[in-house]
């Protein structure tokens, strides 16, 4: 789905992405972990065209897309979630939901005087989605709620849904489980279980919780000072010399460790 090749991402001297090569499978939940500024989410800001690379390639699907802006990539399937949620806080949740898919027929001002009745039949259309998209993430009870009341776990479900409204093919995950509640973080955990298996959603993840990226991920790349240092199954990652330098600066073995 995937293809990076020797990457760079340069801020002044700061070489934050520097030559990192990865592949991400079709219809895989990837892991991606490292130390605090090892450079994950600058990667995802390359691959999803929030930033431009220094230097590099990215592949989707054997097109090159290097460079991209986002609304490219969101119309190709390509979508990137943040740590900090992006809801519209004044909206409904179901608002939130209907108002994902571009090139509604309601965004044209001619269109809204002479085409009421194609715009009422969209918006139904949006509606009944959003609402199976509700039942999907098990938030039905919440879509009448104003987003911005809604606590974390909910704001990176709800998020999880906006990419279910344009039928994605790769997400990529930003920290889904900062700032969220054990409980609510295994409810988004099969969530997306469910949307690799049943629709063949491609997932890649960064997160701090290993437990979370056991439960998940296979396999899983690690970062360190910008380049890819390892990859492979979540247990073999575990054990690996080279990434437990990496986090703690110790050949000592923790099961403990946590990604950033």
């Amino acid at each position: 789905m995937i293809r990076v090749e020797d990457l760079h991402r340069h801020f002044g001297g700061f070489r934050a992405v520097d030559g990192a090569s990865l592949t991400i499978e079709t219809g895989s939940i990837t892991g991606l972990i490292g130390p605090n500024g090892a450079g994950k989410s600058t990667l995802f800001n390359v691959i999803a065209g929030v930033l431009p690379p220094t230097s590099g390639r990215v592949f989707m699907d054997g097109e090159e897309i290097t460079g991209l802006p986002p609304h490219d990539l969101f119309h190709k399937g390509l979508l990137r979630t943040f740590q900090m949620a992006h809801e519209f806080a004044s909206m409904t949740v179901r608002e939130n939901l209907m108002m994902v898919p571009g090139m509604q027929s309601g965004e044209t001002i001619w269109k809204t005087w002479f085409q009421r009745g194609r715009i009422a039949r969209e918006e139904a259309e949006l509606r009944k989605k959003a609402d199976e998209v509700l039942d999907f993430l098990t938030i039905r009870h919440l879509a009448n709620e104003h987003a911005g009341n809604l606590s974390g776990g909910q704001k990176k479900l709800l998020e999880l849904g906006r990419t279910m409204m344009v039928d994605a093919k790769i997400v990529f995950l930003d920290e889904v489980g900062a700032g969220v509640n054990r409980t609510l973080l295994m409810t988004i955990a099969d969530a997306i279980i469910r949307l690799n298996k049943e629709r063949g959603y491609t997932f890649c993840v960064i997160e701090h919780d290993m437990d979370f990226i056991g439960k998940l991920c296979d396999p899983v790349i690690v970062m360190a000072e910008g380049k890819v240092l390892a990859q492979g199954s979540a247990s073999d990652i575990m054990q690996n010399e080279q990434v437990i330098e990496a986090y703690l600066g110790t050949g000592l073995k923790n099961k403990d460790m946590v990604g950033a």
